[in-house]
């Protein structure tokens, strides 16, 4: 469907309640006597998202050009080796709590929440809600990291005969654990800044982590030789050696990302501070509706896993001994693995290049608009709501699609300027393209549903997204699985994320216009 503007609006004529009637009784938007016309309100009220979007792709720019330059230093370094899968997967691991409680199921319900605070209440109360939202998180968290390194140490110690790669996956995993803890937090109070409109200092953060990155990657790879190292056994020992750095380094970065948030939530009147009466009916109904977004972004989050662990546990491995296993038994029958060694890490790799733009484009205009919507929804605007969110779909799709385009066009002689040295092959080039080209062309529909999620949460909807995550990772399964054996291998996993993406996308848009109405 087009999702260009018309020059008025369309009489609602369909088949259902009024568009006025169906927002009202979801508790979030009317037409309202005050809602403004079309005019100088809502254009200055677009053009201060698009001045926000503007700064957040900017430093997200920055950011994601430093992460360039770490997956760049990774791939150089440790190639798509053992070393390296165990890291991208044991890394995975912090990540995905950040995506599910920093910036997934807390922040979307604390935001609308927190916008509503700041604008009905006194400033007091504003951050006596804030302060007792993030000492919940705290709890939680704390709670969470505890449990974490406890189940991991019992998978070292109690768990015989492990495969070496799944072995160093875990002992990454326990010395980065607690940086759910620092991200997390990181993540939630750049959300607190973020209403108070002040971008631009969260949208940096990620710098420091990339930087420690590259530095420790260069250092620590000419303090070990590790371009020197002569038999296979000794490289894999280097490369461990360095692991256990990175890993330790993650640590570090998480504690200065938090550090430089400080100035920013003092000077926007935020004193951070745990308190002991947290419980309050605010964090209750925060919690409430965190909890259908907790499910959705948890089954997102348990897809990326599944994809990892597809990718481990499908790939040709080496044994104890150095010897590729290439086939597994399945009732007494041999059955080749699907994926060559070395497949997380590659998938890895053209995850990063399709995220290069999402994350400078799209991410960076959802997390400008989020605030503005939520804002629009407190105060029953529907018509403003409506501009906002027409806009920033329309900008989402002309960016998304540019993008995709250009990434399937460039994406074998890209591959080849930036990860083609140190221990990556020409196989690897072919292996990351081919996977690469199906993840690009899903960009546009990746972008659209930073939006459209945003938009629901807005509304205080977080049921619709929830259950468009599980028909996602449902479809995605279903497609990609039988995939693996054909001749598309590992990028079968890439086909499986696109196919399924690109309907969800297309079926909450749909949803979305029936709801609000004038997206057309």
């Amino acid at each position: 469907m087009s999702v260009l503007p018309k020059n008025g609006a369309r009489a609602p004529n369909r088949k259902r309640m009024s568009e006025v009637e169906a927002l009202t009784n979801s508790g979030a938007v009317s037409e309202g006597t005050t809602a403004p016309a079309p005019g100088a309100q809502i254009a200055g009220h677009a053009k201060s998202f698009m001045g926000h979007a503007k700064l957040i792709s900017f430093l997200t720019l920055i950011s994601r050009f430093f992460g360039l330059a770490r997956e760049m230093a990774q791939a150089n370094y440790f190639g798509t080796g053992l070393v390296a899968g165990a890291f991208r997967f044991a890394f995975t691991i912090p990540n995905l709590f950040r995506k599910l409680f920093g910036e997934g199921a807390l922040s979307a319900a604390f935001i609308p929440l927190y916008v509503q605070s700041v604008k009905n209440e006194s400033p007091e109360q504003a951050n006596r809600f804030a302060a007792a939202s993030v000492t919940l998180l705290t709890f939680i968290l704390l709670a969470l990291t505890v449990i974490g390194e406890a189940i991991v140490a019992a998978m070292i110690f109690l768990s015989h005969d492990l495969r070496p790669d799944l072995l160093l996956t875990l002992k990454l995993t326990a010395i980065m654990l607690p940086y759910v803890l620092l991200i997390c937090g990181t993540a939630f109070l750049s959300a607190i800044l973020q209403v108070h409109k002040r971008f631009g200092i969260p949208a940096a953060t990620p710098i420091i982590l990339n930087a420690v990155h590259v530095a420790v990657m260069v250092i620590g790879g000419y303090l070990l030789h590790l371009k020197a190292a002569g038999a296979a056994g000794a490289l894999v020992q280097k490369q461990t050696t360095l692991a256990y750095w990175l890993a330790f380094f993650v640590l570090v970065a998480g504690v200065l990302q938090t550090i430089v948030l400080l100035p920013a939530l003092k000077s926007a009147g935020f004193k951070l501070r745990l308190v002991r009466s947290f419980w309050t009916p605010a964090v209750k109904r925060m919690l409430i509706l965190s909890v259908p977004v907790a499910l959705g972004a948890g089954v997102l989050q348990l897809s990326v896993v599944m994809d990892k662990g597809i990718s481990a546990i499908l790939a040709e491995h080496p044994d104890k001994a150095g010897q590729m296993i290439t086939h597994f038994s399945f009732f007494g029958h041999l059955i080749r693995y699907p994926m060559k060694f070395g497949a997380i890490s590659r998938l890895d790799l053209a995850q990063f290049l399709y995220q290069f733009p999402l994350g400078v484009f799209a991410i960076a205009l959802a997390t400008a608009i989020f605030p503005g919507l939520s804002s629009d929804a407190a105060d029953k605007d529907l018509g403003r709501f409506r501009s906002v969110l027409r806009q920033g779909i329309e900008l989402s799709l002309w960016e998304g699609f540019a993008a995709s385009v250009g990434l399937i066009i460039v994406r074998e002689p890209a591959i080849k300027l930036l990860f083609r040295h140190g221990f990556l092959t020409s196989d690897d080039v072919q292996l990351i393209a081919r996977s690469l080209c199906f993840y690009a062309s899903a960009i546009w529909a990746f972008s659209l549903l930073q939006i459209i999620n945003r938009a629901y949460y807005s509304l205080h909807d977080t049921k619709t997204p929830f259950v468009m995550a599980v028909v996602n990772i449902v479809l995605n399964l279903v497609v990609e699985i039988p995939l693996l054996w054909t001749k598309l291998g590992e990028a079968g996993m890439a086909a499986g994320t696109c196919v399924s993406f690109i309907i969800q996308a297309i079926i909450m848009l749909w949803m979305l216009d029936r709801r609000v109405g004038d997206l057309d």
